[in-house]
């Protein structure tokens, strides 16, 4: 049974920096590519980063140059190191799993960045 379990997010200050995990299982972790996404109130969800089995990552416009994704095979976990928050980076915040033919998703954790 596959399962994505997030960590990390909470209230964080404009300017400052937060790291998300997710840990995975239920799957052979190092062969897939992995994703974060997340979703604000009243939008639709989007692409925050993508990091293949090779390593090749992919970023959303509005997040490139501030955070990096990246994983540790041996921990079966997939991390987003987020950094010069914004206001409008305030979102929930989902890992995916692409496992062909299916997406795995995690349930989501709350990222606020507010004064």
């Amino acid at each position: 049974q596959v399962q994505l379990v997030e960590s990390g997010g909470g209230l964080v200050q404009p300017g400052g920096s937060l790291s998300l995990s997710c840990a995975a299982s239920g799957f052979i972790f190092g062969i897939y590519t992995m994703g974060w996404f997340r979703q604000a109130p009243g939008k639709q969800r989007e692409l925050v980063a993508t990091i293949t089995s090779g390593g090749t990552t992919n970023y959303g416009d509005s997040v490139k140059g501030r955070f990096t994704i990246s994983r540790d095979n041996a921990k079966n976990t997939v991390y987003l190191q987020m950094n010069s928050l914004k206001p409008e980076d305030t979102a929930v915040y989902y890992c995916k799993g692409t496992i062909p033919p299916r997406e795995y998703w995690g349930q989501g954790t709350q990222v606020t960045v507010s004064s």
